[in-house]
């Protein structure tokens, strides 16, 4: 399954919420998966990946395989006493056009990560360290915060989170979004014109008595 990049594109216009919305509520991400830095915003095709805690051999041939334009979606078994990723992990993947991280555990080097914009969306933060030599999977079906993420799904992480969309429904994801926005400015301008949120969204009223 591939998804054009115009189609990705666009969706990175919207916020994870958004977009969620438009997903019919699907795809949510546990919000303690947050962004790591101010402005992280990440949207791109999944590369899946799995370590067992504390190792992370496989997150280093996930970058090795990534196409440019993907974004890394690690389970790490929900670990926080550990940083699963950190700088060296980042310039690899920076180097091969990797769009971002969502990462169900730790990672460390936040400083430099964040130095170099590179988005990562985790638990946490923690100074252990992970060794390289247990077998995990790649571009298999994994769970990141309780939700099922497969190979080629996009992720779109911004300030209000993490959401998966099915690759399989992202025009019309992108069509509901599109719907949204329009609405979402139209109510903006009868707020601005003076009209309530009660009036707009016919809202039952309150009676005091």
């Amino acid at each position: 399954m591939t998804i054009s990049s115009g189609l990705i594109r666009q969706l990175s216009e919207f916020d994870a919420a958004t977009l969620y919305e438009a997903a019919g509520g699907q795809g949510m991400v546990d919000p303690a998966i947050r962004p790591m830095w101010s402005g992280a915003h990440v949207c791109g095709p999944a590369v899946t990946v799995s370590c067992p805690a504390r190792d992370n051999l496989m997150r280093h041939h996930a970058v090795a395989i990534a196409a440019p334009g993907s974004a890394l979606v690690a389970n790490a078994e929900r670990y926080q006493y550990a940083g699963a990723w950190g700088e060296v992990l980042t310039v690899a993947a920076q180097a091969r056009g990797v769009a971002g991280l969502a990462i169900d555990g730790a990672v460390r080097d936040i400083e430099a990560i964040t130095e170099r914009r590179f988005p990562v969306f985790s638990r946490g933060l923690a100074i252990g360290t992970c060794k390289k030599k247990q077998i995990g999977t790649l571009n298999e079906p994994i769970d990141l915060g309780g939700t099922t993420v497969r190979s080629g799904d996009i992720v779109v992480g911004t300030g209000d989170g993490v959401v998966i969309l099915d690759g399989h429904s992202i025009e019309q994801v992108l069509q509901a979004a599109v719907a949204r926005r329009t609405r979402e400015a139209e109510i903006f301008r009868q707020l601005e014109a003076g009209k309530t949120t009660i009036e707009i969204l016919d809202l039952p009223r309150w009676n005091s008595h």
